[in-house]
């Protein structure tokens, strides 16, 4: 279950992963929290999250560029520590109590900007680091530090903003103390990078203009089967699956009447199923049947979607929520795995950016369902979010075929194509 921690290298790239994870889980939290209690607005909390995406989808494609032509491992660390820095002024905004919805717009925008090219990197040196025989335990392994995070990240920043402020869960200052801790975090996560031996050179055999290089990773992706089936795939979560967490805010206040530490609570048990999704992935990370497993975690994510969405009390919340975290993980650690794997070496900073991209179409999923929260209520709304899941998951299955007869059994050099 833990072989690819072996690694040195890939153990100090977990641990910064663990640190910024968890910064973000927190940051998650205390803002969303933060700005409903400003706010009282599902919807300011949509455009919240669409100023993050947005730029996902302007700048990703240049940061794959990046990942493809510089070393990962510098570019890496200089992401790590804008992040570091830029939360720490929104730290000092948010503690002194003159921070503005505006404020949050802002960051969000830099957020997504430095994501863009942070994450291809990221991505694209894990297999450079382990592997291809150890690749998705290491993904598997890797996406667990998102999903612990996703387990004690909430409920700490739940306890931060209920405790510093005294029992004021009204107060600024509760939060502000949150970001600073995420600003801590970001600079663990600069420090473990640093200490990388792996550097992560270019692997590019050409040099051409930054739009030729884009166009190449478009081609590449376009006319290979298997890959742009898997491409396609990451829209359906994106538009249905993952519109729950930016929304949990409105679900918490308006159907469980919690404060911000059952928010915590909750999520963090979405957390907790994910942690156990990712290791049951890792542990069974050389089982053939890869695409009969995706498929089948797709559509009971759409089942445990629709059971969250019906209840009424918390602990059966936390419940459904569990499970929902739990195959969820094993969708996208799968998928990423698979995704990573069918590609040459010099292609995947690319590769890994379209999929930063597509993740910046989220909004697209989260405004309509922001608006139907607001007019005609939460739990309609992501009941019909997991409909649209399943409907759509249903759909790839019968026009691309090829996705349900994925089977991997160590290196995928038949499923690869060079470009």
């Amino acid at each position: 279950m833990f072989s690819s921690l072996a690694n040195r290298d890939f153990r100090f790239l977990w641990v910064g992963n663990l640190g910024a994870t968890f910064a973000m889980q927190m940051q998650m939290v205390a803002r969303g929290w933060l700005i409903y209690d400003m706010t009282r607005s599902p919807m300011d909390l949509a455009w919240v999250m669409l100023s993050f995406s947005l730029p996902m989808i302007l700048f990703s494609l240049f940061g794959g560029v990046a990942a493809d032509r510089l070393t990962k491992k510098w570019v890496m660390v200089a992401t790590q520590t804008a992040n570091c820095v830029g939360t720490v002024w929104l730290a000092s905004i948010v503690i002194t109590g003159n921070v503005e919805f505006w404020h949050f717009i802002a960051f969000g925008v830099f957020n997504g900007s430095i994501l863009s090219f942070s994450m291809p990197a990221r991505q694209a040196v894990i297999p450079e680091i382990v592997g291809e025989a150890q690749l998705v335990n290491a993904i598997a392994l890797n996406s667990a530090t998102m999903s612990l995070s996703r387990v004690l990240g909430p409920g700490i920043a739940g306890a931060i903003i209920a405790l510093v402020a005294g029992g004021d869960t009204t107060s600024h200052f509760g939060v502000g103390v949150v970001f600073m801790v995420n600003a801590a975090l970001y600079l663990l996560s600069v420090l473990s990078l640093l200490v990388l031996h792996h550097q992560g050179h270019s692997q590019m055999t050409h040099s051409a203009p930054i739009t030729r290089d884009i166009a190449d990773g478009f081609r590449y992706i376009w006319n290979h089967e298997v890959l742009r089936g898997l491409i396609i795939m990451t829209f359906i979560p994106l538009l249905f699956g993952f519109p729950v967490q930016s929304l949990m805010p409105v679900f918490n206040t308006e159907v469980l009447f919690g404060g911000p530490t059952e928010l915590g609570l909750l999520m963090s048990g979405m957390g907790a199923g994910a942690v156990g999704g990712s290791l049951l992935l890792a542990r069974m990370s050389d089982s053939r049947h890869k695409g009969l497993i995706l498929f089948s975690s797709a559509f009971a994510w759409s089942v445990f979607l629709a059971l969250f969405a019906w209840t009424e009390t918390f602990w059966t919340a936390m419940v459904a929520s569990a499970l929902t975290g739990l195959v969820s993980s094993i969708f996208m650690s799968l998928h990423m795995s698979l995704v990573t794997l069918i590609i040459v070496p010099e292609m995947r900073g690319r590769v890994m950016s379209v999929m930063m991209m597509t993740f910046g179409l989220m909004p697209i999923g989260a405004l309509p369902v922001a608006f139907f929260a607001e007019t005609i209520g939460i739990a309609i709304s992501l009941f019909g979010c997991a409909v649209g899941l399943a409907a759509l998951t249903l759909l790839l299955m019968i026009k691309i075929p090829a996705l349900m007869k994925i089977e991997v059994d160590g290196p995928i050099e038949v499923h690869r194509r060079r470009f």
